[in-house]
């Protein structure tokens, strides 16, 4: 039996297909445009992000100070003291020793490096091909040029774009005054906007706070655990430069999954170097003891919920984020993936029917 086409549905199929592509482009434009934008203002945008991200940190004790009766300055001002305080001394007990064994962690990562590469090179693997021997001088030139950078981005805490001192200072200002003023925020940002707006952007960004706050509150805590049980097993097996592998493997808990894997390889690495085969199979085998603590202990305690993220989306969101931005792109990539996903289930449960109503509650604002 033959089957004769529609020319009426196929015209109409082709339309609507034709209109989908072209809304899509003008999204893909519209996004384009946003990112080139983002890119022109980055100087102005970085010490916001980093004064949001610091406000996430110290918001629970200025919160706390303000329900016991402090008036909102002086809270915020105590806790900014307390903040500067605790800087200055992390820079002085360990930023300047990291930065002073920086170089020959650097040259420790490059060198187990070569010795994997002598190793593969020999019996029984006698790997000799010129594509992986290229592949591992690539690696070598990007662990310098990675480490580099990570090291760099623990010591100053900023990035090359902007002097770094300028940087600081605006995001502790900017601190300061999130801490003051945040919860009075909301409530005018409702008042500024027509119609639902009022409704929609202030539940959105309650949202995206909560999002936000648990994700690096988290994350420190869990990277805080995992630099303390790593560095003390290193500094018991009698493996070199443990504070800047504790401090590497804290900075890398802010990058899910990679991160815990960089920090590992590099400490393998120098026990390979430094203690030899021994020493390296004992920190491998510490490591993945950390690393099971961590994902079946440490964060279902730590984290009263997810983000809602499945693995791989974690994984595509992490490698986008260091091509596009590098370190900074790495570190910023899960926390902006979870606030994409925040909005998205918003728009979802704002457009389902209304016999699909969603089991989640709004978050409140906090106050």
């Amino acid at each position: 039996m033959s089957v004769t086409l529609s020319p009426t549905r196929a015209r109409a199929a082709l339309r609507t297909s034709a209109r989908i592509s072209v809304e899509l482009l003008l999204v893909l434009v519209m996004l384009a445009a946003a990112l080139w934008l983002l890119g022109r203002i980055w100087s102005v945008v970085w010490p916001l992000v980093i004064g949001l991200l610091l406000t996430t940190l110290t918001w629970p004790p200025a919160r706390f100070l303000r329900r016991h009766g402090w008036s909102p300055a002086l809270a915020a001002s105590a806790v900014t003291a307390l903040f500067l305080l605790v800087c200055v001394g992390v820079v002085a007990l360990i930023a300047v020793p990291v930065a002073s064994q920086s170089g020959e962690l650097t040259d420790g990562v490059v060198e187990g490096l070569q010795r994997l590469r002598e190793w593969a090179a020999g019996p029984p693997l006698n790997v000799g091909d010129d594509q992986i021997t290229k592949a591992m001088d690539t690696a070598v030139a990007r662990a310098q040029d990675g480490l580099g950078s990570m090291v760099t981005a623990v010591v100053t805490g900023v990035s090359t774009v902007v002097n770094g001192l300028i940087t600081a200072v605006l995001a502790l200002f900017l601190m300061f005054f999130f801490l003051k003023d945040g919860p009075r925020f909301l409530p005018w940002l409702a008042r500024q906007l027509p119609g639902r707006l009022a409704t929609d952007v202030p539940t959105v960004a309650a949202r995206s706070w909560d999002t936000l706050g648990s994700f690096v509150r988290s994350q420190a805590a869990v990277g805080l655990l995992d630099a303390v049980l790593i560095g003390l097993g290193l500094w018991i097996i009698g493996v070199p430069l443990v504070l800047p592998l504790a401090v590497l493997t804290f900075v890398s808990a802010f990058v899910p999954i990679i991160g815990a894997l960089f920090a590992g390889l590099v400490a393998v690495l120098i026990a390979l170097v430094s203690n030899g085969l021994t020493d390296a199979l004992i920190v491998l085998g510490i490591i993945v003891v950390v690393q099971q603590l961590e994902g079946n202990v440490f964060q279902p305690v730590i984290q009263s919920r997810g983000l809602g993220l499945h693995a791989a989306v974690v994984l595509l969101a992490v490698t986008l984020g260091g091509s596009l931005a590098g370190i900074v792109g790495s570190l910023l990539a899960v926390p902006v993936a979870a606030l994409i996903a925040v909005v998205w289930n918003y728009l979802r449960d704002q457009l389902s029917e209304p016999n699909e109503e969603s089991d989640e509650e709004p978050m409140g604002v906090p106050a």
